[in-house]
């Protein structure tokens, strides 16, 4: 399998984050795509790639182009207003109740209108970042087209919290539903996006709510009780010409091992199974790990050998764009689990 990977990714590098209230050095850092790096040198089997350059230009498919504009200057606007001490980050919001929509001049007031968190500072190389993670993805939809069954897309940051004008939980842009927009820019009528991070993919959910040509289905822990809260409950079906095409499995966070995801993860492959899509992207999120520093669930390295296995079984083309997780020494030998069942399915 053939890996998609850039050094320009670890331009990016958040100093801090606000969590259970305290600022916190970040979690999402560059280390993280380090451990996964070295996990699959020293497993074998993988091939390392470059990405293409595509630009900007594929970020405005689904996301709004004023808000790539922000993404693009919001550093340097960032520094002429308070110079390069801090990482750019908003300290107010902009929700849709009581508030007005506008978007103020301020780089302050900008950095609140288009977050909807405090994890998603920005920094001197995050623009850059942003882009080669963008390019990740794109160059592994490219790569399938030409003939591979299937690529990983090593990207950071990752982006299935970023909807069409909104960053946040360490996301700006989001990859994984670029890479379904290309695919089906690329000619394809259906495809599917299943999302097994952790948290669920507001993001890539939202941007594709209305939409037939592009079945989510995300299982992730309860957002009663987690991150993000206000999306990802199961009576989200989709509206409009996305009516049913869009599957939600949340899952209890102290109790989810094994034994309660297999069944749950077996509903999802069944419903894109019968969805038939040409070409199948997973938000590969590993931070359902007992050991995540930031997550609940209670999967082991083995069952994502068993989560590679049974997405193999589909037999699908498919696109592995990575996401969360966070228990960095494991970090790299659960991805390569997940990659390598995923291979042996296909023997």
């Amino acid at each position: 399998m053939k890996v998609i990977y850039t050094e320009k990714q670890r331009l990016h590098h958040v100093r801090f984050e606000f969590l259970n209230g305290e600022a916190t050095p970040c979690f999402e850092k560059p280390e993280r795509a380090d451990m996964v790096l070295s996990a699959l040198n020293n497993h074998g089997g993988f091939t390392m790639v470059e990405p293409n350059s595509y630009g900007d230009a594929p970020l405005r498919w689904v996301h709004n182009d004023d808000y790539v504009d922000f993404l693009a200057s919001c550093w340097d606007q960032w520094v002429e207003a308070f110079g390069d001490v801090h990482d750019a980050s908003p300290y107010c919001f902009a929700p849709a109740r009581h508030l007005r929509n506008r978007i103020p001049k301020d780089i302050e007031g900008r950095l609140g209108y288009y977050s909807f968190d405090m994890t998603a500072a920005i920094t001197a190389g995050s623009w850059k970042a942003i882009v080669a993670a963008t390019e990740c993805a794109l160059t592994g939809v490219d790569l399938i087209k030409q003939g591979e069954h299937a690529a990983f897309a090593l990207c950071r940051p990752p982006g299935h919290h970023a909807a069409s004008d909104l960053m946040g939980g360490y996301c700006y842009a989001n990859n994984a539903a670029i890479a379904a927009e290309s695919f089906i820019r690329q000619g394809a009528k259906r495809v599917a996006v299943l999302d097994i991070d952790y948290h669920h993919g507001n993001g890539t959910q939202s941007i594709f709510y209305h939409r037939n040509d592009v079945l989510f289905a995300s299982i992730h822990g309860d957002p009663d009780y987690d991150y993000p809260h206000y999306l990802g409950f199961a009576d989200e079906e989709g509206e409009g010409e996305g009516l049913g095409f869009n599957l939600n499995l949340p899952l209890p966070l102290h109790t989810t091992d094994w034994s309660v995801y297999e069944p749950v993860l077996a509903q999802a492959l069944t419903r894109i199974a019968d969805y038939k899509p040409e070409a199948l992207v997973i938000s590969l999120g590993m931070d359902t790990f007992a050991d995540d520093p930031i997550s609940y669930f209670k999967l082991m390295r083995n069952d994502y050998q068993n989560i590679g296995w049974m997405i193999g079984l589909l037999n699908i083309t498919t696109l592995f764009v990575f996401e969360g997780g966070y228990a960095v020494d494991d970090l790299g030998h659960n991805t390569v689990a997940v990659l390598d069942g995923f291979n042996k399915a296909l023997v």
